[in-house]
């Protein structure tokens, strides 16, 4: 199953507006289009890139649109590493909303 479908949290729906498209694209902007990673890779093909939240929002609307909470990654970096420290601390990121 992906990341953003529904799966009941009304959060997951977010993703799928206009005004997180605009954020999303916002922020590829800010950040110059340039992986926030580490790699420092720029990518104009947005497609392969990932609006990431830098603190999990856990249904929190104030996180989930706060653009200071959001980096531009590469999809690659955001699934590899950061979806892997993500899971491996679940238990330790409290109740979800």
């Amino acid at each position: 199953m992906g990341v953003h479908q529904d799966r009941g949290e009304p959060w997951r729906k977010w993703y799928k507006t206009a005004r997180w498209q605009r954020l999303r694209l916002q922020v590829f902007i800010r950040d110059s289009f340039t992986c926030q990673c580490g790699c420092g890779r720029i990518e104009g093909n947005t497609s392969l890139l990932v609006a990431d939240h830098k603190t999990p929002h856990r249904g929190s609307e104030a996180l989930f649109w706060d653009d200071a909470n959001i980096q531009t990654m590469l999809k690659a970096c955001h699934d590899g590493l950061k979806q892997k420290a993500e899971q491996a601390s679940i238990n330790q990121r409290g109740v979800w909303y």
